[in-house]
């Protein structure tokens, strides 16, 4: 009696915050986050009856100051719930409702965290309530497991020599399907990462609203079930350099992560927890959680497919010119563009000319005037690519100049780096093009948080080992299989620019990396199935007029295809080996799927339909698809009363189709 005596009173002679836990659950109740207030802060997230993460710390340590998360002294603690529907623009689907509980904790280190339990996951951030500006030295975000999961790894691809050099790299990766305690030690890993627990669960960690601030990495160092952040410091300096001087690269950096003004924000950390593969192929949290619009009117931003050049290698033939960059190529694409129905026509790397860095030094052999007012006359409008330098070091004299000749938009290339000065400039660039009506594309960048809902001018980013690999590599890399996996991972993160298209088409073993002449791995089908299938607002046809007006039956179907959707359901699907999602604009609904390099049979449900008879005009692989991966069959045919539907897909397969009422 006396020992449990002393006990108690040594409870009761604790500080207030060495005892306090809060709990916070998702609307369904299903997901349950207990935050526990120690010496040092952590979170354990259960679902059902699974423990998800074990406790896991996180801390945020300020240069000068004090570490948030330890040692922290809780002023207050107020927990709400909210349930609105969000309007969203140029996205999958037209409202999103926007359920969650959320705990707010303030400190008196002038700092907040707070918490959110959606019923797909649970988020965290930390807040400044400091009227001064700060400067964040480190940040730990920790995901601990309960064993030793296997995880698909999306690794910086290439070889470097330390951990440094790695923050310097083009953001497309493949994936590695390992156990934890196999991860790499001396490679970063990006976000979205998935995590594939029992019981078929899964959990998907990724950020949102990054905005002044590093963008985070994943790396487990100690070959335990944990994962941890890593984050690109702060530079000291660049210098210009890299892909034809478009590039800044860092020579040193600072001893901390960022600078941050007063009552910062910082990044949401996201923990995605599904029961089903279909629900990481079409989650919304990324886009719920990131900051909302800030264009007063967005009416001007027209998202559409895109005439592409450069994959294709400006491959046009049976014309009396010579194809390449000149304004007669270009003007072929505008009429090839307007004679199907397509918004745009980009040009892409060399309309400037080379290694100047100059975006007002036009090569000779291109008349951007002429060929705006050819736009113009049929309706397609002009993009200009642009490498980063480029365009940052001239950044609003750039937007002015090209907007007021008529320039649609740029395609902003190399930046290949995500510490706080280059996510600055995404924001600075987003914010300037608006203000000139100008839509942006941002390729060798980082994965999207949610610029998209904030500036909705930016209309797509790559980050994706997209179809331009198969202009170099050969059967020894697997884009089938890649092609199955990514739209569970990083396309829960936005949209990609996969650039997908191609009407030359190989099998596993027929596949060749040719430049002048690229083609694609997998069917054709599967090449049309991608248009559905990928998120992409701003969609580009990799292909040649040439190749395209040779096969006009799947080029009338590319052209019609939505880029932005009312509606979308994952209908069924396993990471790495087949997907199946319908889209909604209007009353026409559209359905694509894929497999992997195994020939399967798709059951569809199409029971979301509803009552009414409908038909399809459907795209499918062809009796020979196995060999000959152009082989396709065009029929229309009736919906079933009963809405089931079962359709082949060959090897590297896929089918698609329009479906409508009679």
């Amino acid at each position: 009696m006396k020992h449990t005596l002393t006990i108690l009173l040594l409870a009761l002679a604790l500080p207030n915050w060495a005892q306090k836990k809060y709990q916070l659950k998702s609307p369904n109740g299903k997901l349950v986050t207990t935050v526990s207030l120690g010496d040092q802060i952590s979170y354990l997230i259960t679902h059902e009856s699974d423990t998800i993460l074990k406790p896991s710390p996180l801390a945020m340590a300020l240069e000068n100051g004090p570490t948030w998360g330890r040692g922290s002294h809780l002023s207050s603690a107020k927990t709400h719930a909210v349930n609105q529907q969000i309007s969203a623009l140029f996205y999958k689907r037209n409202q999103i409702t926007d359920q969650y509980q959320e705990l707010v904790l303030q400190f008196k280190e002038n700092f907040s965290l707070i918490f959110r339990a959606y019923n797909q996951g649970v988020a965290y951030r930390f807040v400044s309530n400091s009227n001064q500006a700060i400067i964040v030295k480190n940040e730990e975000a920790r995901f601990n497991f309960t064993k030793d999961f296997n995880v698909y790894v999306p690794y910086v691809k290439g070889k470097y020599k330390d951990l440094e050099s790695q923050y310097f790299n083009s953001f497309e990766n493949e994936y590695t399907y390992t156990a934890l305690s196999k991860m790499s030690a001396d490679k970063l890993a990006f976000s979205p990462l998935v995590v594939s627990l029992d019981k078929g669960k899964k959990v998907c960690l990724a950020e949102a609203d990054l905005e002044s601030y590093p963008g985070m990495y994943l790396v487990n160092k100690d070959g335990s079930t944990s994962l941890q952040s890593d984050f690109a410091p702060y530079p000291t300096a660049t210098k210009q350099g890299g892909h034809n001087e478009l590039q800044q690269l860092v020579t040193s950096r600072e001893p901390y992560l960022a600078k941050s003004q007063a009552k910062a924000k910082f990044p949401w950390r996201i923990v995605i927890v599904s029961t089903s593969d279909t629900e990481l192929a079409d989650n919304d949290m990324v886009y719920q959680l990131a900051a909302p619009s800030r264009l007063a009117d967005a009416s001007w931003v027209k998202p559409g497919k895109v005439a592409w050049e450069w994959w294709n290698h400006w491959g046009i033939s049976k014309v009396d010119f010579e194809a390449g960059i000149n304004t007669q190529t270009y003007q072929a694409y505008i009429d090839f563009a307007a004679k199907n129905g397509i918004q745009y026509v980009i040009l892409d790397e060399g309309w400037a000319v080379n290694k100047k860095a100059d975006l007002f030094q036009v090569v000779p052999e291109i008349d951007l005037k002429k060929l705006i007012a050819h736009g113009k006359a049929k309706n397609v409008g002009i993009i200009l690519w642009a490498g980063y330098y480029a365009f940052e070091r001239d950044l609003e004299k750039v937007c002015k100049h090209y907007s007021e000749m008529g320039v649609k938009g740029f395609k902003i290339d190399f930046m290949d780096r995500d510490d706080q000065p280059m996510v600055d400039f995404h924001y600075r660039a987003a914010e300037i093009a608006a203000k000139y009506q100008l839509m942006l594309d941002f390729h060798g960048t980082y994965k999207p948080t949610g610029i998209n809902r904030t500036y909705p001018n930016v209309i797509n980013f790559e980050a994706v080992h997209g179809l331009e690999q198969m202009k170099w590599t050969g059967p020894e890399l697997d884009q089938v299989t890649y092609d199955v996996t990514m739209p569970f991972i990083r396309m829960v993160a936005g949209p990609i620019d996969y650039t997908q298209g191609a009407m030359r088409n190989a099998t596993k073993r027929t596949h060749r990396g040719i430049n002048d002449e690229p083609m694609s791995q997998g069917t054709r089908c599967r090449q049309l199935a991608q248009y559905v299938i990928f998120e992409s607002p701003l969609n580009m046809l990799c292909d040649s007029p040439t190749n395209y007006e040779k096969e006009q039956e799947c080029t009338d179907f590319i052209s019609a295809v939505p880029t932005v959707w009312d509606q979308s359901i994952a209908l069924d699907g396993q990471i790495g080996k087949h997907l199946t999602i319908a889209r909604r604009k209007g009353e026409v609904w559209y359905v694509g799927g894929m497999t992997n390099w195994d020939a399967r049979k798709a059951a569809l449900d199409l029971s979301f339909l509803g009552e009414g008879n409908y038909v399809a005009e459907l795209y499918r692989d062809g009796a020979n698809a196995n060999r000959i991966a152009s082989d396709y069959q065009k029929e229309t045919v009736t919906i079933p009363a009963n809405r089931k539907m079962a359709l082949n897909m060959a090897k590297g397969g896929g089918f698609a189709m329009k479906i409508y009422k009679k």
